[in-house]
């Protein structure tokens, strides 16, 4: 008798939806759709944006739905709202009922309102760097993200936070979005690069990747030719290279 087959994590999920997805934009968009029917519970979906903010400059980069996006853009068009206020203070942000909400003044509870909807939960991404982002969330129903609810948009969030991150990396230090998938493709060897910065430095893995997208970015060269060039130069195939932290000094060298 075979054993039963295990689910997939969260992480795994997420994942696949990387490597199913042809480009930036339709990753972060289902990774939104993923969301919304994850936190939802109860048979019910919830509405889901992800925001970014950057350069004190607010958008959209991933949504479940039109609408989604559309009660995003009316916090941006004020210039405040849960999404903006859960990004900025890097804090949760709930409306019970918009009905009876007054902390960003009556435009915004009615303009969000006017889409059939009730409430709202707003979680930020410790994405680290200049970048800010929330994981915003709608129900049409008053009260919808009671403290279950929102203990497990909590865990979520945490889950899908390393994605989201390096996604958001990718798309700052690559070309443009079609990018994405050819660095997927290439995640092989950019892993292995990752490990031997990890392994000169003696640093995280999230280092690691700060180190390598730095030095593309400074050389305007695309990560995973930094990487293949890393990789040959360790295993002889060319002049050593090495990849290291701002501020550190090599062993043996002088600042």
């Amino acid at each position: 008798m075979l054993p039963a087959e295990q689910p997939l994590s969260t992480t795994e999920q997420v994942q696949n939806l990387i490597l199913e997805s042809a480009d930036f934009e339709e990753f972060l968009n289902e990774l939104a759709r993923f969301s919304a029917h994850q936190v939802a519970g109860g048979g019910d979906d919830a509405l889901c944006g992800i925001t970014l903010l950057r350069d004190r400059k607010a958008v959209t980069i991933g949504w479940s739905s039109d609408s989604a996006r559309e009660v995003d853009e009316i916090q941006y068009s004020l210039s405040q709202g849960p999404c903006l206020t859960a990004a900025e203070e890097e804090r949760e942000v709930h409306v019970p009922d918009l009905l009876q909400e007054t902390r960003w003044g009556p435009d915004y509870a009615e303009a969000v309102a006017s889409h059939g909807l009730r409430s709202v939960l707003s979680l930020p991404f410790h994405l680290q760097g200049d970048a800010k982002a929330a994981l915003n969330l709608y129900s049409d129903v008053a009260h919808k993200f009671d403290e279950r609810a929102a203990a497990k948009a909590r865990g979520f969030t945490r889950e899908i936070s390393q994605a989201l991150r390096l996604a958001v990396r990718f798309s700052l230090h690559t070309d443009s979005a079609a990018n994405l998938r050819a660095t997927l493709e290439h995640r092989t060897i950019i892993d292995i690069a990752i490990g031997i910065v990890m392994a000169q430095n003696r640093c995280s893995q999230e280092a690691a990747v700060g180190i390598l997208t730095e030095a593309a970015s400074n050389s305007n060269t695309k990560l995973r030719e930094i990487a293949r060039s890393l990789v040959d130069s360790v295993g002889g195939a060319g002049t050593r290279t090495h990849y290291q932290e701002p501020g550190k000094v090599q062993p043996g060298r002088t600042a």
